[in-house]
């Protein structure tokens, strides 16, 4: 009778262990994934630099895999609110973040947010664009070098335009500044394009943000830009130093753009999306419509864009500590 009794308590542990792996989350949808539409959320308005690589991405890796990446833009405070929203979503794979660094490694400085680090895994990233600093056809500098000897010559002399109080461009220029030992004095604007209308309207004494916007007045000859805030130099503008040539390479600080999933998301996923994505990002059209937005292919793995972000936040980090940045409540 002993023996009788236990033979259905021993098939149905074994029953258990054969399903076991499918009590496991994700561990089913991992082999499969994805079987479902994915949201790739985009905290930016349509139509930015951020938007038309997450799009073009999209179509790439929905392609590649059969299924759709269907963008979702989530703009709103600096891109932290869509920000916010990647990272308290289910952990399965079906919601990531197409983003670009500032609300990773420059709002944590000066807002109050709902994440940290340890909220996200970063998966890859695709390259970056560089700020960069320019002054009128007649300042008293020819090259990168010039401009530092003069700004150290000169201590809180000029202005510089900026992309608000706690912008990344903001903290780019201000470990440069503080590298260099000397002082700068801040305007902030409400993006690059404020800021270079008071650049030309004779406002303040240099343009510091993307390239786009001062572009067609390098060319026009009443702008020319003398320092990148990348270690390297940009053939966009070949007057223009990079850090590297001025011996401040490891205080770079540009705008870089990423992918990233809730963290405790399943690594099989992780490890797939990054596969997809970094092949999407090498290939040719893409490199294409990077270079076209003047931006500068530079394909990072999870584990090297993960290093770029805690590095980056600490770097800006001690940089809004000294100029004595507030966070203010979102």
């Amino acid at each position: 009778m002993t023996g009788t009794n236990r033979s259905p308590l021993w098939l149905t542990a074994l029953a258990v262990l054969a399903v076991a792996p499918a009590l496991v989350p994700g561990a089913a949808t991992a082999q499969t994934y994805p079987t479902r539409p994915v949201s790739l959320i985009v905290p930016a308005p349509p139509g930015g630099g951020t938007d038309i690589f997450a799009r073009q991405l999209a179509e790439l890796v929905s392609t590649a895999v059969g299924q759709r990446f269907v963008v979702e833009n989530r703009g709103g405070a600096g891109g932290t609110l869509g920000t916010t929203q990647v990272v308290a979503a289910q952990p399965d794979g079906y919601t990531l973040g197409f983003i670009w660094n500032s609300p990773l490694t420059t709002s944590p400085h000066s807002l109050t947010l709902a994440y940290t680090p340890d909220s996200y895994r970063a998966v890859m990233s695709i390259g970056f664009s560089s700020y960069v600093l320019c002054a009128r056809a007649d300042f008293p500098a020819a090259t990168g070098a010039e401009l530092v000897a003069h700004l150290k010559a000169n201590p809180s002399r000029y202005t510089y335009g900026n992309d608000g109080v706690g912008g990344t461009m903001r903290l780019a220029a201000e470990r440069i500044f503080r590298r260099i030992d000397t002082r700068v004095r801040s305007v902030p604007f409400a993006g690059a394009g404020e800021t270079a209308r008071a650049f030309l309207g004779g406002h303040i004494d240099f343009y510091g943000g993307s390239l786009p916007p001062i572009l067609p007045h390098v060319q026009a000859g009443t702008a020319k830009c003398l320092m990148l805030t990348s270690a390297d130099a940009n053939p966009a503008l070949p007057q223009a130093a990079g850090l590297q040539s001025l011996g401040l390479g490891e205080e770079e600080t540009v705008l870089w753009w990423g992918l990233i999933a809730p963290a405790r998301t399943n690594p099989q996923i992780l490890s797939r999306l990054e596969a997809v994505f970094t092949e999407a990002a090498r290939s040719d059209a893409f490199r294409q419509i990077m270079e076209r937005q003047g931006a500068t292919p530079r394909v990072l793995g999870a584990e090297a864009t993960q290093r770029l972000i805690r590095s980056e936040l600490a770097a800006l980090g001690t940089v809004a500590q000294a100029i004595g940045l507030q966070r203010q409540a979102q």
